[in-house]
């Protein structure tokens, strides 16, 4: 009898092995393995269940092991596994055959009438078991569609103890998605393929077109969404960065299949899973409240549950009024932003999450508000000016590749710029020119984004022209840009040839990389 359960901690959780001995004694149930008061309370509500359900219970005395015996069991979702454990084990006390034959993953948890009740992490368990050759689960019906996402794994989506009994004596009753080949393009409802990109369908309120006047801000989110870059914009209250961004959603890809397993993962173990929606292939986008703690941010807590670093993996984590989070928040950002990733440790134990994500931050220029603006008047001294931008510090300011002000009134200047280059202005138009530079980017580099290129990969895929390195030369001299900086300006500028789809970065390319990148050197000279 090999009935597994799943204990999840963490990224990656552990499989647990349930298993009962019937033995002399006098009646009673013992659960040993470190459970904790919701897996002992499992006794009552899985023998309430069993007779409910018709069945009998054995009248020995039952001990029912949970291994690894050093690993903490929390939750009710060891129910079912234990309560099938138990019928198997006092069917083969009888002499009869067992219906348990191949290892079995088992996730629910069981009311007193024997109806099983959905529950969390059905996803990431049978991801674990399919890894360690398991291939059958049974798991709620409303998480069949989760766990059936998961390649090579059979499902039973069962309501209630007596079906799931039924369904391990009739092998036509696991099913395996067989709709979905590995890497096979599919366009999920209310998305559209424009040029073999997918996007969200352009829907009532995300379209660029209400946004009046910023075509600089909506150019750098262009960029944004081709390349994976982070992103600043700084303007003042009500100039609409914030209702910009917000609509990012709609021009940014849906994820390949294999990222969507990942993700889809951190989503299943946070319980975030809609039945509608089990695999997730839009790119998540988490706007956090300013109060959020740090492990809120970064996850944690007992379980260690995810954070919203790890929530956002694979899309964006928008900061709006970012200069009223935490300084300390603030700065945690920078390992993820760097590493891709997040490790975490508690009470001796360490998990790592992957936090690959798009920063996004909305900022005033100053705590008024008011500075850089052309008809309004900034009362904030030069020192708290100062205080207001170390909140941010220049290691993080660093890893932004756009930093965008975003002025409240029309500027003539950049609208007759704008014309001249003829900047994109519908979501669709927008949704095509980056399905173009996409595919551009990818014949070079497959799927990697420009944003994440290695020091090393620079050279080979962001090849410059003559001009275009003298302008990087004279911005480094005349803006003291870092070696980081440096790095982010040429990435950006290969990510906006992308768009020309031009083989080398030319000089124009690269003038508007800086002219992106130098706005919190010219806006703040302390910085």
């Amino acid at each position: 009898m090999n009935i597994y359960s799943f204990s999840p901690f963490g990224y990656e959780g552990a499989l647990v092995n349930v298993e009962v001995d019937l033995r002399r004694g006098i009646p009673a149930i013992d659960i040993v393995g470190l459970a904790d008061s919701a897996v002992k309370e499992s006794r009552e509500r899985m023998q309430a269940a069993i007779r409910n359900c018709g069945f009998d219970f054995p009248l020995e005395r039952v001990l029912i092991s949970l291994s690894p015996a050093d690993l903490k069991k929390e939750g009710a979702g060891f129910d079912l596994a234990i309560a099938l454990a138990v019928l198997a084990a006092n069917a083969e006390s009888k002499g009869e055959s067992s219906f348990i034959s191949e290892p079995l993953l088992v996730m629910g948890e069981l009311e007193l009438s024997g109806k099983i009740r959905p529950i969390k992490g059905v996803h990431a368990a049978a991801d674990t078991a399919v890894a360690n050759g398991i291939r059958k689960c049974i798991v709620p019906e409303l998480n069949a569609d989760e766990a059936r996402e998961v390649s090579g794994m059979a499902v039973y989506g069962a309501d209630s103890l007596q079906n799931a009994v039924y369904a391990l004596k009739e092998e036509g009753f696991f099913t395996e998605q067989t709709s979905r080949l590995e890497g096979q393009l599919t366009i999920p409802k209310n998305c559209v393929c424009v040029d073999g990109v997918i996007f969200p369908e352009v829907s009532e309120g995300f379209e660029y077109e209400q946004v009046k006047g910023q075509y600089q801000l909506i150019r750098a989110l262009e960029i944004a969404a081709c390349g994976g870059h982070n992103l600043l914009a700084a303007g003042a209250p009500g100039c609409g960065k914030t209702m910009a961004i917000q609509k990012f959603p709609v021009i940014n890809p849906l994820l390949s299949l294999e990222e969507a397993q990942s993700v889809t993962r951190i989503w299943s173990l946070a319980g975030l899973i809609k039945p509608s929606q089990p695999l997730v292939r839009i790119p998540p986008f988490r706007t956090p409240h300013q109060t959020s703690s740090i492990e809120g941010i970064c996850g944690g807590g007992v379980h260690c549950r995810p954070g919203e670093v790890s929530l956002a993996h694979k899309g964006v984590l928008f900061l709006d009024e970012a200069a009223e989070f935490r300084t300390s928040v603030l700065q945690m950002l920078r390992v993820p932003i760097e590493k891709g990733s997040i490790t975490l440790s508690r009470a001796g134990r360490v998990t790592c999450y992957p936090a690959n994500f798009q920063l996004f931050m909305a900022v005033n220029p100053c705590p008024c508000g008011n500075y850089g603006s052309k008809s309004k008047i900034c009362l904030c001294s030069a020192k708290s000016l100062e205080q207001y931008w170390k909140k941010f510090s220049a290691p993080l300011l660093d890893r932004i590749d756009l930093r965008i002000f975003v002025d409240s009134e029309e500027n003539t200047d950049l609208q007759a710029e704008d014309t001249k280059r003829q900047t994109l202005k519908s979501s669709a138009d927008i949704q095509k020119a980056i399905a173009k530079g996409i595919n551009f980017m990818k014949k070079r580099q497959g799927s990697k984004k420009n944003a994440k290129l290695l020091p090393e990969e620079l050279s080979a895929y962001c090849i410059q022209t003559e001009e275009s390195k003298q302008l990087l030369s004279k911005a480094t001299e005349r803006y003291s840009f870092s070696p980081r900086a440096i790095s982010s300006c040429i990435k950006t500028a290969r990510t906006i040839a992308d768009l020309d789809e031009s083989q080398k970065i030319e000089a124009a390319h690269m003038q508007e990389a800086i002219d992106l990148h130098k706005l919190c050197t010219s806006l703040v000279p302390e910085l």
